[in-house]
Order: structure tokens, then C-alpha cells, then sequence
């Protein structure tokens, strides 16, 4: 067995805890909602960057692509000076929401390279300019931007002309579980030679003031030197050796200490209770304030401090090694440093080449292993108990009244203090329900213990809200995210191992609690009980001609085609597992068929209601349906992914599958017997192929309202991209929908690339870009129709190319569209980095890939939050899709 696949074995059967550490620092901390203890909830100005360095955080931690424990408790990440910044480099910088043209924006060129699902190994990128860092430049130039503006971006202010900057590379590797060895090398990009100050900072995060009760330690942590090390005590974490050296360099100049402790003088205008503060190492390096150490070497936050004068293209490197005490694998200081450090990345190799097939193409390769790694090294260490931050204050001081009645107050039983998988560790460094689900679909190919563990998680007590909801985000727990919950664990559950050795615990655990949420959608979204839904907005942002997640003028009301069809596919997921979990149990035979009694009564409603349901028979497409007066049905005619999610409701029964349930098969003929009138929404036929007999086909869309809207889907007028599925069609380039009601006008025009609207803070758009998720979905559906109807269902593709293909032919190709976002063409240029030639151009840039929310329909830019945001690693599962295909 690989030594990678031996650990995560070891680790489910909690033999040896691989995953106790690993890089679960967040990338940012400051602006986030944890934070923020204001009236109005502006978290962005509650908590800015400016403070960060001189303000301790309560809840959690942030760093230069760090590392800390499971629990945050101790810290490990690099801070950096090029003897002409302001600030010392300990976190990442960015724009605030209300500062970026686009919203909040992270302004560093960073990159994560490897990791393995243990983190035995994993590899990091920072480029640090040997300029000043213009803090102030990028703030004004953004600032002076409208919304129909391109960002300006750290490199547009040729930080990096002449490649004068430093390339820092972290390396972290496990010799043990708690046993860590941890190198940074800081190689010199430009052609003369520049000084730049390294300290590797261990610190504690603080609990022993303020936070919860529960958490508060007895003693308080230190951290002292004894024997030359830097010794670690910890009351609940233990005690630990951490080392360091220099093998490139003269001796570090001399180790400084503080405690992580808020400069209140800074931040308050108030006298500190404590005269070594947080940002302690900040005044040291960059004010030269010598003062504000500790002189007794002791405390809560500590660096060795080395400077360097790094000659042109040359590298220097630092060695940490942090163990447990009791520690006994027969290693002293750094022996044998390198030779495990090579070990973990041989074997990291021998893991992905197993799991990436070898003949596929270099690049295709390269793209899915960076998206693993930013997969991997987007988990975080999350901790969030809604309660006391509703009631208590980190200072003890009063709070406005306001707060118990605003933000998150109904979602009181919170206690979140888990790793999760985050959308992105700077934009988004909280968990999102729709978006983790998406991200499990890559984890399951590479480790389906966390992929299980992390849908299992949001099911928990701690976080599923007893009535039934799953928290959204952060931001808003009671907004409403698609549920694709159940579609992710059937999923994971057939992704993550062969047939006969699939996890039915697992699926059982999680079909239970999902009973509930199914429950509440039905009780809470379909409030008269015409099976038709108005879910709110539904993860899309902007899409509609209003925001739909607030209460519409004059007593109006959505119908949804999305929030109709996701319930509808919710069903049929349901339906799939409860037919899983029958032979086994027989019970779920009775459940399965409820949900086929409601599927087809979400068909019958979105196809009929008011007459002509939310399908137009005149422009063959979806419409979200508004009702006024809760009498008048309008249709919205945007054509937007709201009209395409219809597609995805779909699944195919086999009828010898049918056979072996009898209370199933006799609970369905009765209903199909008793409601012929229903039976128009339901196909059957005879499988010509692989001896399956009869085959029902479950569907929203009849066979002629899937192609025509297939037609409308497949046309480079509309929605086919080069890329991939717009999420609104290009007609609306040129013939915007306009919506007056109430007094108001609104519109919806196609914008292929960032938002030009405010609405949900303007910071994704939903209006015309592409967007992994959704069209990953598309292609799935696309292959379930296959199934049904072979090659006796063919279609122009693309329309007007008079090119007739099957849906499994176009489910391939709109793989390689999306594939080609990451590839380089015939001049080495990637679509996803837009017209930024340094990737395509520069050696030391080459063969950095960086995972978009989203990217421009026309030119394959990849825009929003840049890093991972977990959905789009689906890419991974693209490449595997159409290379089986091929």
C-alpha cells in the first residue's frame, strides 16, 4: 500500500491522528462577521486590516499560509520584511467589501502547489516584492473605479517589473503525526542582490481573556527558551520542542517574544494592561522600538529573527522543526531533516499518480494536481459559538441591545469548532452549505473519509437548525442555499468506493437527518402546498431583476423555476438512496415511494400550474413565474440558468431494480393507477443495450421541452460560451429585460464578466459568467438523459453548425470547454488569466494555476475570489469524466 493511503487508513481507524495538524490557519481573520461586535454588523470597518496586527482576534487566527493545530490553539506561519515596507508581512492585504470596485478583493499573488490529504506534505508560494508594498496605491487607484471598471491588480503597479521580488516557498512535512518539519526558502527573482528579514512565528491563539468560559485554560500558555530550543507548554495541548536554523546564513540575530495580546494603546487610545502586545515584532523590525519585547524570553507569541542579503537568483533556507515533547522516533534536532522531507514528497507523487491517470497530457495533470492541492490547503480551523457572541463581549463590555434581534440571533445553538473546507480561505473564510457540497465531489476522489465526514458535519445538532435548516454562511445562516446537500452525499457515497463495498452507514445516517431538512423546505418554501417553490435566492446573487431574498411590493410572490427544480431533483436524490438502502431494509421501500408521489407532483405543478405552469411555450423556456395580487401569473423572460435548472431533475429507473422491491413496485402501481393523470410527466421504453429491460424516465422536461431547451442551452447566441454554459444568455446583450413594478424599473442585462450591480455586495455575478457548479450539474444531466434515450435522441451542436451529436457527444465537449480554461494554447497563454502575460511569458510564473469563482463567458478571465474556491476543482472531475469518455 502507498505510504499516503497506509496514513489515511491509520488515521480512520484512529490509530495515529494524521490529520491533527495541518494548514488550518486562515488566511484572513479581520472583516469577518466572528469579529465584528457592532450595532449594524458592518464587520469590514468593525474589524479592518489596519488593526490586525495590533488587535487579537477571539475566535480564531490568521497568517501567511500557515499551519496551527485542529483547534487553533498553536500557531505556525512566517512573517517577512524587505526593509521598505510599512507593515511587517504577516497576513495577507485586500479590500474591505465597501472598498474594491467589485466588492472585497485579496491583492497577493500566492499560490498552493501540493498537499497531500494527510498534509504529510504540502508546498506553498508567495511572491513578496522587494518595493514597497503599495498599500495605500492600490486603496486610492481602486477607489477612483466604477463597477464597469477592471480591477487594478498588485501586478498592474509593476511591483514585479524586472522581477524584483522574492520567491518565498514554504514546505511542511510530517515525520509523525506530532512530529512537524517545516522549510522556508526565500529565493531572490531579481539581478541584484536584496535583503529581506524572515521570522518564523509560533504563537498561541488567545483564550485566557475573553472567550468562552468553557474554553478558558486554568494556566495561561508560554512559550520560553530552555537548552537552546524554544520550549511550548500548552495546558490542553501539551508540551512541545520547537527548533530552528538557518543553513544558508550566519546565526539568526536573536530570538524575540511577546504576548498575543491587544495593544490597546494603538487600538483603544487606552493604556495596555500588558507592555508586549501583538504587534510587538512589527514595532521591533520596522520601528526599530526595542523595548517592546519581552527581555525575560518569554511568552505567548515568538521568533527567531534572521536577516538576509540574498544575492541575485540566489536561495536561502530556513529549517523549524516542531514535536511533541515526549516525542521518542529516535531524531535529535534536524536529523535526517532532508531525507524525510524528499520521503514525503516521493510519496506524495506515488499517491497522485495513482490517483491522476498518467497517460492524460502534462498540463491536464498539472491542473488537477494544484487542484488538489488548493482543495487540500483550503481547510481551516473554524470556531464560532453564536450564543456568546450574541451575549458577551471579548472585554466583558456592554454590547448593543440591537444584536438579539439582528444577525444570526435564531441560530443560537451554533457551536462551530471544526476544520471545514472553505469556498476560499481570504474572501470566504467561513463555510458555505452549497459550496462545501460541490467541494466533497473533488474530496472523494482523493479522501472520502473527510468527504463523508464534512456532509455528516452540517447534519450535526451543532449546526442543523432544529427546525430542520442547514446554516447558509456566515454572513447570513438563515439565507437560503440550494439544497444539494443529499445530491453531494450520493455522490460521495457512490464516488468513494467500488459497488459491492459502498458506506450504507453512512448513507443511512445522512438520509435520516436530510428527512428533516427535505421537511422544512416543504413546510417553509411551499407555503400554500402547490408543490411549486419560492426558495429565496438561492445561491445565484444577483440573477433575477430583484433580490430575491427579501418580501416583493404589494403583497407579490415568486414562483420559482429554480427553487421548484432543485426541490424536484432533491426528491428524486431522495428516491435514488431510500432505493439503495431498501434491500437491506425494507422500510425505505415505503419511503421511496413518497418521494416518487411528490416528484411527480413537482412535475405536474411547474408544468401546469395557472395554466401553463412556468414553462413558455412561445420562446420554449423556463420562466421564474411572479404572482400578483396572488391571482395574476407574469412570467420574468430572463433566460438565465433559473430556466436551465429544470435539466438537472432528472433520473432513470430501471425496472428490474423495481422488481426486487415488491412494497415499492406495489405502492407505485397503485399510485400510477389512481392518478393517470400524472402519467403524461412519466417515459418508459426498452433498453437495447447491457440486458435492462424497461427503463422509466423521471424527468421535469417532457422529451420535446428538453430539446427545445437544449436549443436555447446549445446556441452561441445564448448560452454556449467557448468555456462552457453562460448563466444568462447573450440575447440579453443586446435586448435587456426591463421589469417595472411597484414603482420601480429594473433590469437584467447580459454581463459576461464582473458585476455591474451592488446587489449581495457586488462581489460575484450571476449574469452571463460561468460558473463550475452549475454547469457541472448541466453535464451530469446531460449524461442521465443519455442513458435513457442513446443515440435515439440526437441534436444540432452547436445549433447552427449542422453538426448532429448524441448528449453524451455534447457532455463531452462542453467538458473540454471548461478544461481549456486552465490549458495553455499554441502561445502558451491560459484563458483563466486573462490578458496577464507574466503567466505565459515569465519563467519563475510559468505553471501556476489559480481556481476562479467564476470566469468571463467571452474570454475565459477567471474572476471573483481566486483561490480554489472549492467548487471549481471540479475541474479534476472533468478531466477524469472525459477522459473515461474518450
Amino acid at each position: 500500500m502507498n505510504p499516503e493511503n497506509h496514513r489515511i487508513k491509520e488515521n480512520r481507524e484512529r490509530s495515529k491522528h494524521w490529520l491533527r495538524w495541518g494548514p488550518y490557519l486562515s488566511e484572513r481573520q479581520w472583516g469577518t462577521v466572528r469579529e465584528d461586535y457592532t450595532e449594524h454588523g458592518h464587520s469590514w470597518s468593525a474589524f479592518p486590516h489596519d488593526q490586525a496586527r495590533s488587535r487579537v482576534y477571539r475566535w480564531s487566527e490568521d497568517g501567511l499560509n500557515g499551519w496551527s493545530d485542529r483547534r487553533g490553539r498553536l500557531c505556525f506561519a512566517p512573517a517577512l520584511w524587505n526593509g521598505k515596507d510599512p507593515i511587517l508581512k504577516e497576513r495577507l492585504y485586500g479590500f474591505g467589501g465597501h472598498e474594491g470596485n467589485h466588492g472585497e478583493d485579496c491583492k497577493e499573488c500566492y499560490y498552493y502547489l501540493d498537499s497531500t490529504p494527510s498534509h504529510s506534505y504540502t508546498k506553498v508560494l508567495y511572491k513578496y516584492p522587494q518595493c514597497e508594498y503599495p498599500y495605500q496605491n492600490l486603496l486610492k487607484e481602486n477607489s477612483q473605479l466604477t463597477r464597469l471598471d477592471p480591477e487594478i491588480e498588485l501586478a498592474d503597479l509593476g511591483v514585479f517589473d524586472d522581477d524584483r521580488y522574492f520567491d518565498v516557498v514554504q514546505e511542511v512535512a510530517k515525520r509523525t503525526p506530532e512530529d512537524i518539519l517545516w522549510k522556508i526558502s526565500v529565493t531572490n527573482r531579481a539581478a541584484v542582490r536584496a535583503p529581506i528579514h524572515v521570522l518564523p512565528q509560533v504563537w498561541f491563539r488567545n483564550i485566557w481573556e475573553g472567550g468562552n468560559a468553557s474554553e478558558k485554560p486554568d494556566q495561561k500558555p508560554r512559550m520560553f527558551i530552555e537548552d537552546g530550543v524554544l520550549k511550548i507548554h500548552h495546558e490542553t495541548l501539551g508540551k512541545f520542542v520547537f527548533h530552528v536554523d538557518a543553513t544558508d546564513s550566519k546565526p539568526f540575530k536573536r530570538w524575540l517574544f511577546t504576548d498575543n495580546e491587544t495593544n490597546e494603546e494603538a487600538i483603544f487610545n487606552r493604556k495596555s494592561k500588558n507592555p508586549y502586545t501583538k504587534d510587538a515584532f512589527h514595532r521591533f523590525v520596522i520601528d526599530g522600538a526595542k523595548e517592546v519585547v519581552n527581555p525575560n524570553k518569554e511568552g505567548t507569541k515568538a521568533a527567531p529573527m534572521f536577516k538576509f542579503l540574498v544575492p541575485a537568483g540566489e536561495t536561502v533556507t530556513i529549517r523549524c522543526r516542531l514535536h511533541r515533547e515526549r516525542e521518542n522516533n529516535g531524531f535529535s534536532s534536524f536529523e535526517e531533516f532532508d531525507e524525510t522531507l524528499a520521503a514525503r514528497i516521493r510519496e506524495c507523487d506515488e499517491f497522485y499518480d495513482e490517483k491522476i491517470p498518467q497517460h492524460l497530457p502534462e498540463q491536464e495533470k498539472l491542473v488537477c494536481r494544484q487542484s488538489y492541492a488548493g482543495l487540500l490547503w483550503t481547510k481551516q480551523f473554524y470556531h464560532f459559538v453564536v450564543k456568546d457572541w450574541l451575549h458577551h463581549s471579548p472585554d466583558g463590555s456592554p454590547l448593543p441591545a440591537r444584536r438579539l434581534i439582528g444577525r444570526n440571533h435564531d441560530w443560537q445553538h451554533v457551536y462551530a469548532q471544526d476544520v471545514f473546507s472553505m469556498p476560499d480561505k481570504w474572501e470566504y473564510p467561513w463555510f458555505a452549505a452549497w459550496d462545501s457540497a460541490f467541494h466533497m465531489i473533488a474530496f472523494a476522489a482523493i479522501d472520502p473519509d473527510y468527504a463523508k465526514s464534512q456532509l455528516l458535519l452540517l447534519l450535526r445538532e451543532w449546526y442543523m437548525h432544529p427546525n430542520g435548516q442547514l446554516p447558509a454562511y456566515e454572513w447570513n445562516f438563515s439565507d437560503v442555499n440550494p439544497p444539494v446537500h443529499a445530491w453531494a452525499v450520493w455522490r460521495v457515497y457512490k464516488i468513494g468506493a467500488p459497488r459491492g463495498e459502498r458506506d450504507l452507514l453512512f448513507l443511512e445516517k445522512a438520509f435520516q437527518k436530510l428527512l428533516i431538512n427535505f421537511t422544512w423546505w416543504v413546510n417553509r418554501k411551499d407555503s400554500e402546498g402547490r408543490h411549486v417553490f419560492g426558495g429565496g435566492f438561492l445561491g445565484l446573487d444577483n440573477i433575477g431583476v430583484f433580490d430575491r431574498s427579501h418580501a416583493l411590493p404589494d403583497g407579490s410572490h415568486l414562483h420559482q423555476a429554480d427553487g421548484t427544480a432543485w426541490m424536484a431533483s432533491y426528491c428524486l436524490t431522495m428516491l435514488a438512496m431510500a432505493l439503495e438502502l431498501a434491500p437491506e431494509k425494507p422500510a425505505y421501500g415505503d419511503i421511496a415511494s413518497k418521494f416518487f408521489e411528490h416528484f411527480v407532483n413537482i412535475v405536474d405543478a411547474i408544468n401546469s400550474i395557472g395554466g401553463t405552469g412556468l414553462w413558455n411555450e412561445e420562446d420554449g423556456f423556463y420562466y421564474d413565474q411572479l404572482m400578483i395580487d396572488r391571482e395574476f401569473p407574469m412570467h420574468l423572460r430572463t433566460r438565465s440558468l433559473v430556466g436551465l435548472l429544470p435539466l438537472f431533475a432528472t433520473m432513470t429507473l430501471r425496472q428490474d431494480v423495481i422488481d426486487q422491491l415488491p412494497e415499492f413496485k406495489k405502492r407505485v402501481d397503485w399510485f400510477l393507477t389512481n392518478r393517470t393523470d400524472l402519467l403524461k410527466y412519466i417515459s418508459f421504453r426498452t433498453a437495447k443495450k447491457r440486458g435492462l429491460g424497461g427503463m422509466i424516465l423521471l424527468s421535469i422536461a417532457s422529451e420535446e421541452r428538453l430539446r427545445k431547451t437544449l436549443e436555447r442551452m446549445l446556441d452561441p447566441d445564448e448560452f454556449l460560451s467557448d468555456f462552457g454554459i453562460r448563466s444568462l444568455s447573450k440575447v440579453h446583450e443586446k435586448e435587456p429585460f426591463v421589469f417595472s413594478h411597484g414603482g420601480e424599473t429594473n433590469e437584467v442585462r447580459y454581463t459576461p464578466g464582473e458585476s455591474e450591480t451592488d446587489m449581495f455586495g457586488g462581489n460575484s455575478n450571476w449574469r452571463g459568467p460561468i460558473w463550475f457548479p452549475t454547469n457541472y450539474l448541466l453535464i451530469e444531466a446531460l449524461e442521465r438523459y443519455y442513458f435513457y434515450y442513446g443515440d435515439s435522441f440526437l441534436i444540432e451542436y452547436p445549433i447552427g453548425s449542422g453538426n448532429e451529436c448524441n448528449l453524451r457527444e455534447v457532455a463531452h465537449d462542453l467538458c473540454g470547454r471548461l478544461v481549456k480554461l486552465f490549458t495553455p494554447d499554441e502561445n502558451g497563454a491560459r484563458p483563466c488569466y486573462g490578458d496577464a502575460s507574466r503567466y505565459a511569458e515569465k519563467e519563475h510564473w510559468q505553471d501556476l494555476l489559480l481556481y476562479h469563482e467564476y470566469f468571463h463567458a467571452e474570454t475565459g478571465e477567471g474572476l471573483g475570489a481566486s483561490h480554489q474556491t472549492g467548487w471549481t476543482s471540479l475541474v479534476t472531475h472533468l478531466i477524469h469524466k472525459r477522459d473515461r469518455i474518450d
